[in-house]
């Protein structure tokens, strides 16, 4: 992602005229800010950008490594359990930690909603703490799990596609076209989520 930036941007910020790489990687620029000015609220637009940067690497990681099983002989590493646990649960505490540095303990706030009677507020606070604390894992399991279903379908549907295409018998090869195409459609299919995931993981944070 850094060597794509690097040439797209040399000699002093890429073309007036963008190409198509170009064009690429203002996509992504863009993208993030305009995605930081409509989830967060309540704050001025210089405050929303100092979140730019960690949630751009974040999106960029999803990107670029959600459709890295599509390539042949290659791993999708957000398939992996605890590659997305460890990731989200390192933004679940950063995020704790940056709410605490900006809001003090007002950050504990959303915890208890307003108007509240008092002899209901530890019911309520436990409430509340509980599903903010299993965002981290879900978020995680989201993922894994998404990519790790397309990415098995994919290839359980391939491997029986080239079985019967190897078969002598001609009733199996009049018949291979059909899982083929079903495994064309998916694997287009598969492309779509990968980068949706993307979109669906940056949003939650």
């Amino acid at each position: 992602v850094l060597l794509l930036v690097h040439f797209v941007t040399k000699k002093g910020g890429g073309n007036s005229v963008p190409n198509a790489w170009q064009s690429l990687v203002e996509l992504i620029y863009d993208f993030v800010p305009n995605l930081v000015n409509e989830q967060i609220g309540g704050l001025s637009g210089n405050v929303k950008q100092k979140f730019s940067p960690c949630i751009s690497v974040t999106f960029t990681f999803s990107l670029f490594r959600n459709p890295q099983g599509m390539i042949p002989y290659s791993f999708t590493v957000t398939s992996h359990f605890l590659i997305t646990l460890g990731l989200s649960f390192s933004l679940f505490i950063g995020i704790t930690i940056v709410g605490f540095q900006k809001n003090g303990l007002h950050f504990l706030s959303f915890l208890l909603p307003a108007g509240v009677p008092l002899p209901l507020a530890p019911f309520l606070v436990l409430l509340e703490l509980i599903p903010h604390c299993f965002r981290a894992l879900s978020s995680g399991i989201r993922l894994f799990a998404n990519m790790m279903a397309g990415h098995s379908s994919v290839k359980i549907l391939s491997g029986s596609a080239w079985t019967m295409l190897c078969m002598n018998d001609l009733l199996y090869f009049i018949g291979d076209p059909g899982p083929l195409f079903i495994v064309l459609a998916l694997t287009g299919l598969e492309l779509g989520v990968a980068i949706s995931q993307a979109h669906v993981s940056t949003i939650s944070i």
